[in-house]
């Protein structure tokens, strides 16, 4: 599970084609392929998949699936277009380079952010403490108990999306990874600049699944089908959150596109960084009492609040859905790579493992200045 369960940084951690891709539609029950446009600047948005209007079965009865992920439903969708990669280091560079956007990790924190992640009463931090900064996996070098998050993660003053890793460690080289350390309202901001949006939860999980009605992957029922690896996920010859010496240093991002697309011709829907969508998180979103149970959702917005029993006093603290899962993501802990898996994250929150993707609804592509 994605570790945002308590507000841990700022010194508070101790509180706290398509043609390939239609290749997989054999391994599940599919729909059919719809008739997929990818973007070429003049008929839809370069590097963009337009995802026909659709019904598909969302959330999962699977056993695998945790309670936050069910009953599953009908939802159905308007058309739109989304991005075929993860927003990557050097997309982010550009808007930085033309906005002079500064992100939320490279901002001294906010008492009034933070508080509101944190038990009522908690004492605010000397202003010494409150530095720039984001969280960092740092793994351990021996095999620990699982019920404690800050041993594999620490709070690095300074790391940011230049420096995902810390002042000392640098993208350079690494233009094509998916940009990491952003929070969502540094998402947000670049979805603005790009004349793009963020996905709601109900079209990431449409275009993750590729087509396929309720199988557990995005490319379909096997993990590894014919032994082949599908998604950068946490490498089983050593358990999580195990790194060693050198071994740490080989866990990580890899460039967006390393592994095969989905049926849509989407890369990295499952694996690499966990995904920002727009969506406020609860933990019962899909229950009865937020949706009649037998009815089609149509173009489903979400939840208008937060809530989240695991984070019992601050159960209504804000958290934003994140979808995906990542290079930390294992069978022996984290089974989020799933289609169906859903975690909340403070939205001011930025870590190691964790970008975002946007989309684009039609009447935004036709009013785009970028279409000019």
């Amino acid at each position: 599970m994605l570790i945002t369960k308590q507000r841990l940084g700022f010194a508070l951690v101790a509180v706290a084609v398509v043609s390939t891709g239609l290749a997989f539609a054999v391994y599940q029950n599919v729909r059919g392929p719809a008739p997929l446009t990818l973007g070429d600047g003049i008929n839809g948005p370069v590097g963009m998949v337009w995802l026909p209007a659709g019904e598909f079965l969302m959330g999962s009865d699977h056993k695998q699936a945790r309670p936050n992920e069910g009953p599953a439903h009908k939802v159905r969708l308007d058309g739109y277009w989304i991005d075929r990669y993860d927003v990557t280091n050097a997309d982010f560079s550009r808007f930085v380079a033309e906005t002079h956007y500064v992100t939320t990790a490279e901002r001294k924190p906010e008492w009034d952010d933070l508080k509101v992640q944190l038990p009522p009463g908690t004492p605010k931090p000397d202003d010494s403490v409150l530095v720039p900064g984001a969280l960092v996996f740092v793994g351990t070098d021996r095999p620990v108990p699982l019920n404690d998050f800050s041993q594999w993660w620490a709070f690095v003053p300074r790391a940011d999306w230049r420096h995902p890793l810390g002042p000392d460690s640098t993208i350079e080289g690494k233009e094509t990874h998916p940009v990491v350390q952003v929070s969502r309202e540094d998402a947000q901001a670049y979805a603005e600049w790009a004349h793009k949006r963020l996905l709601t939860e109900a079209e990431w999980e449409y275009a993750a699944r590729g087509g396929l009605e309720q199988a557990t992957y995005a490319w379909g029922i096997d993990f590894s089908p014919g032994g082949e690896k599908m998604a950068n996920t946490w490498d089983e010859v050593q358990p999580f959150p195990v790194t060693g010496a050198i071994e740490k240093f080989k866990i990580g991002t890899k460039p967006v596109g390393s592994y095969r697309p989905n049926a849509y011709g989407l890369y990295d829907m499952s694996g690499n960084v966990w995904q920002w969508v727009a969506d406020w998180y609860r933990a019962d979103a899909f229950s009865v009492g937020h949706q009649p149970a037998g009815a089609v959702a149509v173009n489903p917005m979400g939840p208008s609040d937060s809530y989240d029993p695991e984070l019992g006093v601050t159960a209504n603290a804000p958290q934003r859905v994140i979808r995906g899962g990542s290079f930390l993501c294992s069978d022996s802990y984290c089974t989020s790579f799933r289609t169906s898996a859903r975690q909340g994250a403070d939205p001011m929150n930025s870590m190691s493992h964790l970008g975002f993707r946007l989309a684009m609804s039609r009447d935004q592509w036709e009013k785009a200045p970028l279409k000019k």
